[in-house]
């Protein structure tokens, strides 16, 4: 009997936590900043959830566990978790993620509010359209962006574009003149903040996890492009254009490009690693691309860059993502991690260093290595990532003719 009535007792606390859906949640920075989001915890088939609120993105969080006052909340990729206490309708605790050092701790608190911002005033400035950007490092140096943003009265939404990837799904509010914008996923941590005058947006901050923040301007321009030559890799001069590798699946199976499945077959190699929140959004257009061939005329191959040189570290991470995107292709374990300075010589020592990630190798039916692309932009960046797909299709029908 006093099983049972310990059984009844925890259930009743899973209900109270989970009664009135939506929650504010706040990652607290040293200077004092709070990055916020907002999620909704329900029960889904006997389970609780979270569904994290980015923009458009719903981003389900599926394993909680909750003994008694403390909860346990794993997200679905990354390395990534929450380990939170519950008392009076509050979350208190620390957001946890892995990294390529030691591990980031941040506190987080969380109460039942479904706004992400409060607004103070109606939206006296607007921000819709297309900005060209500029944010200043802490040596003095810049670096460019795109700012893309849609708002209807005081809600905004959109994302930056670098040469190097995008910001994914941006949500946040104009109050005034103040544009409060900010995303949580698992891995990206985002804060920005500025004020709108006319066509410029001045007084910009950008504050990224627990410490990192950079300045940042933009004056609205429709035709505002990125530089592209810093992150373009090639071949090498005098290398052969034909790759020639093996590695490791996440089962521990070697896989090589010269494997019989990739002859005569044009072959998408996407570099990534289980880290990288652009590769979740690229993995989920290849693997969905993969999955609808009603032929397996075009094969993919996924060569992952880890944080660590630990086999089995990698393997979980990477397990993730399969999952998580039902992932077909092989996924293949480089054993050279994402800040090794050599990392390409080590992988791939016919092409010039890889700059960012995802990067994407198509091959020809020939073996040969015909276009890479470092210009990965995904759905939460909207016209930019339909330009993408187009690009990706037109190059795959391409190569099929050949």
């Amino acid at each position: 009997m006093k099983g049972f009535v310990t059984i009844v007792l925890v259930a009743a606390t899973i209900c109270t936590y989970a009664q009135k859906g939506l929650w504010r949640g706040s990652l607290l920075r040293t200077d004092g900043k709070e990055i916020v989001f907002v999620f909704e915890w329900k029960q889904q088939a006997g389970k609780n959830t979270w569904i994290i609120y980015n923009a458009t993105e719903r981003l389900l969080v599926d394993k909680i566990e909750i003994k008694k006052d403390s909860v346990l909340v794993e997200m679905p990729l990354f390395e990534s978790a929450f380990r939170l206490h519950y008392k009076n309708g509050q979350l208190t605790g620390n957001w946890i993620k892995g990294t390529s050092t030691q591990e980031l701790v941040m506190p987080f608190k969380a109460i039942q509010q479904s706004t992400r911002f409060t607004t103070t005033q109606p939206a006296t400035a607007n921000s819709t359209g297309t900005w060209a950007a500029t944010f200043t490092r802490s040596n003095g140096t810049t670096r460019q962006a795109i700012a893309s943003f849609q708002q209807k009265g005081n809600k905004a939404t959109g994302t930056f574009l670098t040469p190097s990837g995008d910001y994914r799904y941006l949500e946040g509010v104009v109050s005034g003149d103040s544009l409060l914008l900010s995303c949580f996923d698992g891995s990206h941590a985002y804060l920005f903040t500025a004020t709108i005058k006319g066509a410029e947006i001045v007084n910009g901050w950008y504050y990224s996890s627990a410490s990192f923040k950079e300045p940042w301007v933009a004056k609205k321009n429709a035709a505002a492009t990125l530089p592209t030559d810093a992150v373009a890799m090639f071949v090498k001069e005098g290398a052969t254009d034909k790759l020639n590798f093996s590695f490791p699946d996440v089962s521990g199976q070697t896989v090589s490009i010269n494997d019989e499945r990739f002859k005569n077959k044009v072959v998408v190699i996407q570099i990534m690693g289980s880290w990288c929140p652009n590769c979740m959004d690229e993995t989920a257009f290849l693997s969905n691309y993969y999955n609808t061939q009603k032929n397996k005329e075009v094969e993919i191959l996924a060569l992952a860059y880890e944080y660590s040189t630990n086999t089995e570290r990698s393997s979980n991470s990477i397990k993730k993502f399969q999952q998580r995107f039902n992932v077909q292709y092989p996924m293949l374990i480089t054993g050279v991690t994402v800040n090794d300075s050599l990392r390409t010589e080590k992988t791939l020592p016919q092409l010039t260093p890889i700059k960012v990630f995802p990067t994407t190798i198509f091959i020809g039916k020939d073996g040969r290595v015909k276009k890479i692309d470092t210009g990965f932009y995904g759905p939460g960046t909207g016209i930019y990532y339909e330009e993408y797909k187009k690009n990706f299709y037109a190059t795959i029908t391409a190569l099929q003719k050949e």
